[in-house]
């Protein structure tokens, strides 16, 4: 069989990953000084914690670690949601799940665009946290009608990062020439632009209505507005920030500390204010600033199952009542105490949450005792046959999110929206449904319990 002539999705992406965080580095100095803490945290982390290690050796998913990125766009309009899933689907990135971020005080909803396979995600696990802007909750009628007119002007793919997205579809694929423009093109959407597309005046109305309008609306492109490394101990990288000169947020967003990471943790440094050039209606520039570039850090923990997922929901909307995290960080030992305190009720066993049906476990066969006897993987499991390492969280969580954008958006007071979830609004606007990520985590545990229970029958079979 004669090799492909295509360089494959997961070297695309790849490819794409490196160019972004090394234009983020050159952009934001402070992602590399977090870069250089978090390899530091993550390398001690695995020598104290053998167990730890083994699991991610187990799992095949030590090496990803340290390649480990997501990045996060704002869209304006249907059609660059639309364009933008094509654009990753090149790159072998899915839409998986639906935000509904104004429960939380941010108008926009969102689907996170990421590899979906095994094999794929331990190539490269990039993945972009990508939101539409919702006008229809902009309240002022005519900032609303202005906001659409000026996102109608504009055009955030180029002719050839179009045409290269076209041929790729026409013929399956891109050559590694082809790619290399592929990526080099498409890059240039995501960066940073320092001079407006609308005068001070129209920014500041559409500031007031919400910073993150302001933020989409403003420029001629959905520049990144943060990436994030993987840290194995965020709580170790939230007490070192200081000392490298970053100050971080005062509340890490997501549960509490344990000993059994869950879900996602996330922290970051505070918005860099960025001087920008705003034209007047003479042509000429006016100097004002803007923030909205951060960097964030995270730790992922085990997926949850609709079980598991419900109790968290509860355990945090427990808390969050009990002590409501202020933008400030004014009460933030408060709210830890009340999260620590709330989430007792959470197992901190891998056993205890496996067996409660908490979360979702990758199976493998130890071939040390592969010869133990059983029908059912509790039994193998008990003979030492089998062990369960956890499938780790690829998504993300509605309300940290919204914690992240609010804090490094520099809002005083929390903004309130009527939640207003609208999945197939979203979709249609997407061209595509989104995957189902509950569905997709079980496929993958239970296909691991088949694999194991296949194996030891054919071994014993054998004997």
């Amino acid at each position: 069989m004669s090799p492909s002539p295509f360089l494959s999705p997961d070297a695309i992406r790849a490819a794409f990953s490196a160019a972004m965080s090394a234009m983020y580095r050159d952009e934001v100095p402070a992602y590399g000084t977090l870069m250089a803490l978090v390899a530091d945290v993550n390398e001690a982390t695995l020598a104290s914690q053998p167990t730890l290690r083994a699991s991610l050796e187990a799992t095949e998913t030590l090496a990803r670690i340290s390649e480990e990125r997501h990045g996060a766009i704002r869209l304006g309009t249907e059609a660059e949601l639309a364009m933008m899933r094509r654009v990753f689907a090149v790159m072998g990135m899915f839409p998986v799940g639906y935000y509904d971020l104004s429960e939380a005080g941010v108008p926009v909803h969102s689907t996170a665009f990421r590899p979906v396979g095994e094999t794929a995600l331990n190539i490269n696990p990039f993945r972009v946290f990508t939101s539409l802007l919702r006008l229809d909750l902009i309240a002022d009628e005519g900032l609303r009608a202005t906001a659409e007119q000026t996102l109608a002007r504009r055009q955030i793919f180029s002719d050839a990062a179009v045409a290269l997205v076209d041929k790729a579809e026409r013929d399956g694929g891109l050559s590694r020439e082809d790619a290399g423009l592929f990526v080099t093109e498409v890059l240039d959407t995501f960066r940073w632009h320092s001079e407006a597309s609308v005068d001070r005046a129209l920014y500041a109305r559409l500031h007031d209505a919400h910073r993150l309008i302001a933020d989409v609306v403003s420029f001629k492109g959905p520049h990144i507005n943060h990436l994030t490394p993987r840290t194995l101990d965020i709580d170790a990288v939230q007490d070192q920030m200081p000392s490298r000169g970053i100050v971080p947020k005062a509340v890490v967003e997501g549960p509490p500390s344990r000993a059994c990471p869950i879900l996602l943790r996330q922290t970051s440094f505070k918005a860099v204010e960025e001087r920008v050039s705003f034209p007047d209606e003479n042509g000429k520039l006016q100097t004002g600033s803007h923030t909205a570039r951060f960097g964030e850090i995270e730790q992922r923990g085990i997926a949850l199952t609709p079980k598991g997922r419900s109790l968290y929901d509860k355990l945090l909307n427990q808390a969050r009542a009990s002590v409501r995290p202020a933008p400030d960080g004014s009460n933030a030992d408060a709210y830890r105490v009340a999260l620590t305190r709330s989430f007792a009720e959470f197992p901190d066993d891998w056993n205890a949450i496996r067996k409660a049906g908490l979360g979702y476990f990758l199976y493998t066969v130890d071939d040390a005792v592969a010869g133990a006897r059983g029908s059912d993987i509790e039994s193998l499991i008990a003979a030492g046959a089998v062990r369960f390492d956890a499938i780790v969280y690829e998504d993300f969580l509605p309300v940290s999110a919204a914690g992240i954008f609010q804090s490094n958006l520099g809002d005083d007071a929390v903004q309130e929206f009527t939640a207003s979830p609208n999945q197939r609004l979203f979709e249609k606007a997407l061209g595509a449904a989104v995957l189902n990520e509950f569905e997709h985590y079980a496929g993958i545990e239970r296909a691991s319990i088949e694999r194991c229970l296949a194996a030891l029958k054919a071994f014993s079979d054998a004997a």
